[in-house]
């Protein structure tokens, strides 16, 4: 029991009590904040893992896509690439006698 006061002495022994209560529990109230801090900080790590893979799987995405645009592209950007550089010759007359040779050879 506490020193002998005016007090009750009940009354002091519970409020030492009290007191050594508040002061053995701390420990484990900040041990217990931390565990929540760090289960959070985690919760937020994984999330954002999470978002970046998401947009890395967008981004490949849309580089396959553009691959692919470019894939069935060429056939006609070659041929139209051909056609600009013929319309830019003037042989026309070759052009012309080279149809004439293909269509006689088809017939034959």
């Amino acid at each position: 029991m506490a020193i002998p006061t005016a007090l009750n002495g009940q009354i002091t022994d519970s409020v030492t009590q009290a007191g050594l209560s508040v002061l053995a529990s701390a420990p484990a109230v900040a041990m217990g904040t931390l565990y929540q801090s760090m289960a959070h900080s985690m919760g937020i790590l994984y999330q954002n893992s999470a978002m970046a893979q998401q947009q890395a799987a967008i981004s490949s995405q849309a580089a396959a896509n553009l691959g692919v645009i470019q894939m069935y592209s060429v056939n006609t950007m070659a041929g139209a690439t051909a056609a600009a550089r013929l319309g830019r010759n003037d042989n026309t007359d070759l052009l012309l006698a080279l149809l004439v040779v293909l269509a006689v050879a088809k017939k034959k």
